[in-house]
């Protein structure tokens, strides 16, 4: 362990020096990407020092044991006492920094929100969790700009699309992704009934060019009129974007903005997505070595999550989680969910280590 935490020192102190370029900020792309490499870094930096100290005092205790003075040898004893159970928590917890962080968690989000069934309810159940995710965001100090949305005939929305900007916004926010059941007596019921209706979220990391193994060459771009709610827009403006990998056949497309340009970002921010999913199962498939998380699936079509109203409960199905509070996780009280599904997903990746 220690080897690994002294390469690891090491790289720690040359993106510091990096850092201190003044070359760099004249490339921001690559500064934003050292900083992040710096800022994950420095925890497990920090965890180092201590257990490199920890271990260096156990040393000076044990050589204390054999001093002729028999008040000496008790203090060291006594020392070593308070020493090992210290030395054993840092072990446990450098363990779990060291388990390999997921690429991806570092990426900005397209973060979608759809009305599923339960007709109206389910619209104003999709407005409820736009509502809950957007205080959370604000909490985490991240940016939020709307791509796309469309409203319910009786409030909340049937479709909203999001691009969400920040620190570690898909690391956060991947386990989200699924079908969410809500149960409560609908505004709409006058029987006084609960009813069950639900929204699914989808959370795609924003793909850089880079990310993915795609030759421009090879991408048929079209244009065309969007069809769906939008008046005159619709009938007049080609603005939505289709665009075609040809070698593989898999096809992306956008017409949430009225702007052909950010179609045009769109529909390629899908396809990257698309062909980052082949080519990751193509590498796992070939690899056949890394268990995929329970947790971190990500599943669409699994309800994940139920928010009971008249128990005042929340249910995350995946790691059988119940907390009688939803009346705060509705307000985006959500941190202490999101922080459950990341252990349950850093204790599979331990069991596989393991293995």
């Amino acid at each position: 362990m220690l080897d690994k935490l002294e390469a690891i020192h090491e790289r720690y102190i040359h993106l510091e020096e990096q850092l201190s370029d003044p070359e760099i900020h004249k490339d921001m792309k690559r500064f934003k990407k050292v900083s992040q490499e710096y800022k994950e870094l420095k925890v497990l930096v920090e965890h180092y020092h201590e257990y490199k100290n920890v271990l260096g005092n156990i040393d000076t205790a044990k050589e204390m044991l054999s001093e002729s003075d028999e008040e000496m040898r008790l203090m060291a004893k006594e020392e070593l006492e308070g020493l090992e159970p210290e030395k054993t928590r840092l072990e446990e917890e450098i363990k779990i920094l060291l388990i390999p962080k997921d690429p991806e968690d570092s990426k900005d989000v397209i973060f979608e929100i759809r009305a599923g069934t339960g007709g109206d309810e389910a619209s104003i159940f999709a407005g409820d969790l736009f509502r809950m995710y957007s205080k959370y965001f604000e909490d985490q100090k991240w940016k939020v700009d709307v791509i796309y949305e469309n409203e319910g005939t009786a409030g909340g929305f049937s479709k909203l699309v999001l691009e969400i900007t920040g620190n570690n916004v898909y690391g956060n926010l991947k386990f989200e992704s699924g079908a969410h059941r809500v149960q409560r007596v609908p505004k709409t019921e006058s029987q006084g009934r609960v009813h069950t209706s639900a929204a699914t979220v989808v959370v795609m990391p924003k793909l850089d060019i880079e990310d993915v193994n795609i030759n421009k060459a090879d991408l048929k771009i079209d244009t065309y009129r969007a069809s769906g709610a939008g008046g005159q827009h619709v009938n007049k403006t080609e603005s939505a974007v289709r665009i075609t990998h040809l070698p593989s056949g898999v096809v992306a497309e956008s017409q949430e903005s009225r702007n052909q340009l950010r179609n045009r970002e769109i529909a390629l921010e899908r396809l990257y997505a698309k062909m980052y999913d082949i080519q990751r199962e193509q590498h796992e498939s070939e690899v056949a070595a890394s268990r995929r998380s329970l947790v971190g699936t990500g599943d669409r079509s699994g309800k994940i999550r139920t928010y009971n109203y008249p128990q005042n409960r929340v249910t995350d199905h995946r790691i059988n989680l119940t907390l009688y509070s939803l009346d705060k996780i509705v307000q985006g009280d959500i941190k202490g969910i999101i922080e459950a599904l990341q252990v349950a997903e850093n204790a599979e990746k331990l069991k596989g280590q393991e293995q």
